[in-house]
């Protein structure tokens, strides 16, 4: 999948209490896993796959360095095709893109911060919405408290073939630019809705970005969702996506407008807080 880029996380993980999170339920069955079928697996270019999530009919919600490949050039729509519920060989239904916008200030090539976890969000434009009565977009929802319980459906290198759920995990720390959650992700799991129940239903909180490590404890790192998808939508209502300013060359705020991506994180020493992006 995903090559590995490491970094440190040490100053943006407060000592915390570890955390505990069960394993993770495998939906193998269509019954299983029939609530979660706008969730499905990203195909990139043929090489490798992230998880992505329907939240309107033609809109799909992942991580921004989804849209690159292992050398940093940016895919074209024609590479990726959408695949919801894929399960054991099938799908719910089979879109290809018509385009694909990362958040301007995102930047592939910048060192781990907490910025570039803040940034790292994408909508994919599917080529015809997805109608199907079994497969409901979901809404999108404000960011989730310390201690509050989450759960993350994903695909991975070594479940790459079904749907895993983790319904049990929670947010260790939440940052302004960065949620810590103990929930367990891997190669593919980029892109990875992070869902909140409450008495309103299901919402994505978040997106996954990175897997990391607080002392020996694997943690997740997402954005919370603040004003991304918003911008996202904006610059997709003057054209993003298209011709002129395509995945080949995403359309950007002006420089004056744009915010800078902050510092960078110190590389850390043995036996420190490492970040890896799935």
């Amino acid at each position: 999948m995903r090559q590995m880029l490491w970094g440190a996380l040490f100053s943006l993980l407060p000592a915390m209490a570890g955390a505990q999170s069960t394993g993770l339920f495998s939906m193998e069955s269509r019954q299983d896993g029939r609530t979660w079928e706008a969730v499905g697996r990203l195909e990139l270019a043929g090489t490798a796959f992230c998880t992505g999530s329907l939240i309107t009919p033609d809109l799909v919600l992942t991580a921004a360095h989804c849209l690159y490949n292992a050398e940093g050039a940016l895919l074209a729509p024609e590479d990726i095709q959408f695949l919801a519920g894929w399960r054991n060989g099938r799908a719910a239904a089979y879109r290809r893109v018509r385009r694909a916008v990362a958040h301007p200030d995102y930047d592939f090539t910048a060192e781990p911060s907490p910025d570039r976890v803040y940034n790292d969000i994408a909508l994919i434009q599917l080529q015809h919405p997805i109608r199907n009565t079994t497969i409901i977009p979901f809404v999108t929802g404000a960011r989730p408290k310390v201690g509050e319980s989450v759960g993350v459906v994903s695909y991975a290198h070594n479940r790459s073939e079904a749907p895993s759920m983790q319904d049990t995990c929670e947010v260790m720390s939440a940052q302004r630019t960065v949620l810590v959650m103990s929930c367990s992700v891997d190669f593919g799991s980029s892109g990875s809705p992070v869902f909140a129940f409450g008495p309103d239903g299901t919402r994505i909180v978040s997106v996954v970005s990175s897997k990391a490590k607080s002392g020996d404890q694997p943690v997740s790192l997402g954005a919370p969702l603040e004003t991304q998808i918003d911008t996202i939508l904006g610059m997709m209502a003057h054209g993003a996506g298209f011709a002129e300013g395509s995945v080949f060359r995403p359309l950007r705020a002006e420089k004056t407008v744009r915010k800078d991506t902050g510092a960078k994180f110190i590389r850390p020493q043995d036996g420190e807080t490492d970040l890896l992006k799935p």
